[in-house]
């Protein structure tokens, strides 16, 4: 049986650490089935977490501008973001399965081959970014209906979700091209994309927000364009790289050849994947639509603390990504165990990271919130909803990071029922029960979460130690 203890492989020296850190945002290219695994997952990690980080800067910056307009355009932010979840759930799924299938390539030496994977994830992305964009659209403001929008958010708040969910394919193709990235070795790239999408949507986020000089008062709306656009210019950056440039991964028109047998196992890898995520983010909805019963400051609250949260997860994220892209890696070069101690090492890395963001917010979760909203009720909320996750960021460590290694393994099936469990037969109705039956209102929302993630955690971790994912083809 395995442990949990990572080995003692020294760790790198300082010298040899700064080398790998300029390595690592520089973009070098190393074969990680070799090098020292303290090296590797610092190689992949470091580019990773920055990426995650970048990406979490959206959902920052456009709750920091929107909260200096009141609680009702910071609500409406919220359903809308909670909406587009299901679009998160659809890239990750998709994304999950592209890295998995490119990584494992990528590990045997077929560089051609996952060239071929990565253009037939694109067919099914650019589908599935033109399906979604125009439903969403479409149908915003009856999502908003469904989500238990007050007149407000009816009235103010349908223009920025026609443009978030009408727009959604950006962050779809985002994610999957910077999947593309990561599977092959190559994540700083995906972290320099994200530098440039987020740095157009900090400059034009006040600037549509507020009407600050030539620039139309858009008033939410304008975080919404901002976004938008930051984002697409990310993925016409990713695409210009793809084509053009000089790394692992570079396409050319006879890899957009539709290969049906490639396509046939990208999409049942991904089926099972974006069920798995589906089922993670579907139930936050049903979480948000629970927190609505008790008015706009507490999801108000709720929405600033969840992007507090996300943008600490999200880092947490990119490290359980470079662990993906290692197990990946290393069973497509026929090194099973050093996938495993890979998995383990990434997870107490994690560990000591969430702790310690933990501590912060423990100790001082009012004064995060209090840096995006000053309505009482909003900070108190919100404050109780940080503190609690927090006790639970040690579990979600390790959990996350075993989570992805299914993933990276390319079985999806175990996640997915682990999600199933744990989110929609446990944390629902025991969040509805302690919110609704025992009157504890939205703090018994945010004590359903804190138990669901503990429990999913040791969940996945005992399935993990059976070690049958070593035996996943793909």
């Amino acid at each position: 049986m395995s442990s949990i203890t990572p080995s003692a492989e020294p760790l790198t020296p300082p010298d040899s650490l700064w080398r790998t850190v300029l390595d690592a945002v520089r973009g070098a290219e190393f074969d990680y089935t070799s090098i020292s695994l303290n090296r590797s997952i610092l190689l992949l990690a470091i580019p990773m977490v920055l990426e995650m980080v970048l990406e979490s800067v959206f959902a920052v910056v456009d709750v920091f501008f929107v909260s200096r307009l009141g609680s009702e355009p910071v609500a409406a932010v919220g359903l809308t973001e909670s909406l587009i979840t299901v679009v998160f759930a659809l890239a990750l799924g998709l994304s999950m399965a592209t890295t998995a299938m490119v990584s494992r390539r990528i590990g045997e030496g077929h560089r051609e081959d996952a060239c071929i994977a990565a253009a037939q994830a694109l067919w099914i992305g650019l589908l599935l970014s033109v399906v979604l964009g125009g439903l969403g659209a479409f149908f915003a403001r009856d999502l908003l209906v469904f989500m238990g929008a007050d007149p407000w958010i009816l009235e103010h708040g349908v223009a920025f979700a026609q443009i978030m969910l009408g727009g959604s394919g950006s962050v779809l193709m985002l994610f999957l091209i910077n999947a593309i990235f990561r599977g092959a070795g190559n994540a700083a790239i995906a972290m320099r994309v994200l530098w440039v999408a987020n740095l157009i949507n900090i400059v034009l986020d006040p600037l549509l927000i507020f009407g600050i000089g030539p620039f139309p008062e858009l008033g939410v709306t304008g975080a919404a364009v901002a976004t938008t656009i930051g984002r697409s210019i990310g993925v016409l950056l990713q695409l210009w790289v793809l084509f053009r440039g000089s790394g692992r991964i570079v396409l050319r028109p006879r890899h957009f050849g539709l290969r049906f047998d490639v396509i046939q196992r990208l999409v049942r890898v991904a089926s099972t994947g974006t069920l798995q995520y589906l089922l993670a983010t579907a139930s936050w909805v049903a979480l948000v639509r629970i927190i609505a019963l008790f008015g706009n400051s507490a999801l108000a609250g709720y929405t600033v603390a969840i992007r507090v949260v996300i943008f600490t997860i999200l880092p947490a994220w990119g490290l359980s990504n470079a662990a993906a892209t290692l197990v990946g890696q290393n069973l497509g070069a026929g090194h099973p165990d050093r996938a495993e101690k890979s998995v383990w090492r990434s997870g107490l890395y994690n560990t000591i990271f969430l702790g310690l963001i933990s501590i912060a917010f423990i100790f001082a979760a009012e004064w995060f919130i209090a840096l995006f909203s000053t309505e009482a009720e909003v900070v108190s909320v919100g404050a109780a909803c940080l503190r609690t996750m927090a006790y639970g960021y040690i579990a979600y460590a390790y959990g996350m990071v075993v989570v992805q290694a299914f993933n990276g393994a390319g079985d999806t099936v175990t996640p997915a029922l682990v999600n199933l469990f744990c989110y929609w037969i446990f944390q629902i109705p025991f969040a509805y029960w302690l919110a609704v039956q025992l009157g504890m209102r939205s703090q018994g929302v945010f004590v359903a979460i804190l138990a669901t993630e503990t429990l999913m955690a040791v969940v996945a971790i005992l399935l993990f130690r059976r070690g049958k994912w070593k035996l996943q083809k793909i």
